[in-house]
């Protein structure tokens, strides 16, 4: 029951509250953000959702489009403006992807989606991440985020698939409270501090 409608119902209220109740800090966040980008607040990216459905997912942008001398862009800790730095420090970027919740795209808690180019190097095993809806937060992000191995994260995120429930829900929004105020595992956009995922070599 809660795993087939009560989830979805949840992960819609709980968006429009939490939506809602980030409007003054998201509304400044944009401008400063605009501002220090010199264009767009946002960071928009191709992520595949629920059984492999390919959606855009919508975060703050917290580096600039600077490039080199041949236009390519430069590293990211010298794209990283000053406002971003706070802004993912204090995990306010994540914070736009409650839209892609409320469209139903995301859940609030659930496997973090990962880019599509992985799709054709998961096993069997590892696609079976794709069986739920991607979460804002997940088991993975509360059980060392960035900092552990991709074959233990897919660990993590399967073993959520399979046990899926209420209280783990709550337990894991609970966790990723702490770990925000914590500041631990921050990463850079669409990226892992763990490197790119190359398959099962």
């Amino acid at each position: 029951m809660y795993r087939n409608y009560l989830k979805r119902l949840m992960d819609f209220s709980l968006g429009v509250i939490g939506t809602l109740g980030a409007l003054p800090i998201l509304i400044p966040t944009g401008i400063l953000l605009a501002i220090a980008n010199r264009g767009t607040p946002f960071f928009l990216q191709k992520r595949p959702g629920k059984n492999g459905k390919i959606f855009t997912i919508v975060k703050f942008k917290t580096m600039n489009d600077r490039k080199d001398e041949n236009g390519n862009l430069l590293p990211d800790h010298l794209r990283l403006t000053k406002v971003g730095k706070i802004v993912r420090k204090t995990s306010i970027d994540e914070i736009p992807q409650l839209w892609n919740v409320l469209k139903g795209d995301m859940s609030l808690v659930g496997p973090r989606p990962l880019l599509p180019e992985y799709l054709p190097l998961y096993n069997d095993f590892q696609n079976r991440r794709h069986e739920v809806r991607p979460g804002i937060t997940g088991w993975a992000q509360v059980n060392g985020r960035n900092a552990v191995s991709w074959a233990q994260k897919f660990e993590y995120d399967v073993w959520y698939v399979d046990h899926l429930s209420f209280w783990l829900d709550v337990k894991i929004l609970l966790l990723t409270v702490k770990k925000v105020f914590k500041k631990e595992g921050i990463a850079v956009e669409g990226a892992s501090a763990i490197g790119r995922f190359k398959g099962n070599e």
